[in-house]
């Protein structure tokens, strides 16, 4: 089946489909964290924000779409000479954002590779202020340099670099080798200072523990002595105080009645005692010359007891 239409109604369809093409066309939806230039006839006029945008079809268009969101630049690989004039092989990482759309659009033709070239010149410029063994301790100084080197010309571009990491450093071969060799210098110095200062410690504990150990034998010692001393000294006074007491007794006993006749019963036992003690101990008894002395020996100590008795019977009456 066959339709057929007038002019006029081929002029309509036509205005029709051409007036959904423009509205199609004026439309712009813009994604979230994103932002888009537009151009009329040529010339910058606007940057359209996330969300729904309207533009005149054929007059404005999209020239340039950014992401504002953080992006992650690998910087490339580069060979990098410090100040001892010795080759590193450095890469990194570098995160910036656009800030401003219409500076990332037209203040460079290309400002990826504008900040990837200047974070390169940075890097090799931090390095060259630097001797080899100071760029493993100084990473955060190196960055630091690298950043504030790009935040200074990135502002034309409408970039705002957020941070730089150095992903790897890497000298070469023989420097490796000649770094291992003095880190193992370095820990047989360490472990030959540590056995020493061991060694010494335990020499000091040792005399520490003899000279202590010393006192306390000296000082065990003297308080022997110093109690065996006052040991002997209470012996002799115990010794003495018996002794004074066995006089006082005996003096006690001459006074009274039979005292004399006992005393001189006891000096004659122990006379004839040790005569008999000197004839066991030896073959040979010794006598003396006149028998008789036996009772002028008693007969002397019993003058000398009376005489001890008178004194004490005169000194007891008033």
């Amino acid at each position: 089946m066959f339709y057929f239409y007038d002019s006029a109604t081929v002029t309509l369809l036509v205005l029709g489909f051409l007036a959904v093409l423009v509205l199609f066309k004026s439309i712009c939806i813009v994604p979230q964290q994103s932002a888009w230039v537009i151009e009329r006839l040529g010339k910058f006029d606007r940057v359209l924000q996330a969300g729904p945008g309207f533009i005149i079809p054929f007059i404005d268009r999209v020239a340039y779409k950014h992401s504002l969101k953080e992006i992650p630049l690998d910087v490339p690989s580069q060979v990098c000479i410090t100040r001892d004039n010795t080759q590193l092989q450095v890469d990194g990482i570098l995160y910036f954002q656009v800030t401003d759309p219409r500076m990332a659009s037209y203040g460079s033709s290309n400002y990826i590779n504008a900040v990837t070239q200047l974070a390169q010149t940075a890097l090799r410029s931090a390095i060259g202020k630097m001797e080899l063994d100071k760029t493993f301790e100084e990473r955060d100084m190196i960055n630091a340099a690298v950043i504030a080197a790009l935040d200074e010309a990135a502002l034309n571009w409408g970039v705002k670099v957020l941070r730089y990491e150095i992903k790897d450093l890497t000298p070469p071969n023989e420097i490796l080798r000649a770094m291992q060799a003095q880190i193992t210098a370095e820990r047989e110095k360490r472990a030959l200072i540590a056995a020493s200062e061991g060694r010494r410690q335990e020499q000091i504990n040792i005399a520490t523990g003899e000279r202590e150990a010393a006192i306390a034998r000296s000082e065990g010692e003297k308080q022997a002595q110093i109690n065996q001393a006052q040991g002997q000294a209470t012996a002799i006074r115990e010794i003495a105080d018996a002794t004074a007491m066995s006089i006082q007794k005996v003096g006690s006993s001459i006074v009274q009645n039979g005292g004399i006749e006992a005393v001189n019963l006891q000096v004659a036992e122990r006379y004839v005692e040790a005569f008999s003690e000197v004839a066991k101990k030896g073959n040979t008894l010794i006598l003396p010359a006149n028998l008789g002395d036996v009772g002028s020996l008693i007969a002397s100590a019993m003058t000398v007891v009376k005489s001890v008795k008178d004194k004490e019977g005169s000194a007891q009456r008033p």
